[in-house]
């Protein structure tokens, strides 16, 4: 998979997490995967269709997501990943998601996105519709946030 499909994807929290109060995003690394995907805390999936086809996925370890929530709910405290917690969390994706597709766009390819299935938990496992998995990882704000892409 070209590790140019991560672009937009890294364009997007550069662009929409400032806009929503996070003060400092830095791009840790990118790593390529193969199989299935494991996760503790907070996962949420998005389908890829059009001229590009596949799955995203965000994941964000608890207390992480519990916090980011409460950043975007202007410092509301976050004690418990309630529904209003998930909520947030599961609206991030669609900004990020939506802000990628608007990037594939300005570059002539035609995606959409489907809504966005939220997880949480211990021991999450995934099989996306490729083997080949590229995942970025960022600190934002010192939370990490992963974003896995399996796209053809």
């Amino acid at each position: 998979m070209d590790v140019k499909l991560l672009n937009p994807f890294i364009e997007a929290v550069n662009s929409v997490l400032p806009q929503l109060g996070f003060q400092s995003i830095e791009t840790k690394a990118v790593t390529q995967k193969t199989g299935k995907l494991s996760f503790n805390g907070v996962v949420l999936t998005l389908g890829i269709v059009g001229d590009k086809k596949g799955n995203v996925v965000y994941s964000i370890d608890l207390e992480g997501a519990k916090n980011i929530a409460s950043i975007m709910m202007m410092g509301m405290p976050v004690e418990e990943f309630d529904d209003m917690a998930q909520s947030a969390l599961s609206e991030l994706s669609n900004m990020l998601t939506a802000n990628a597709t608007i990037n594939f766009s300005n570059k002539g390819i035609t995606v959409d996105i489907s809504v966005p299935t939220l997880m949480h938990g211990e021991k999450i496992e995934l099989s996306l519709n490729k083997e080949e998995i590229l995942e970025v990882t960022f600190d934002i704000d010192g939370v990490k946030l992963s974003i896995d892409l399996a796209m053809d």
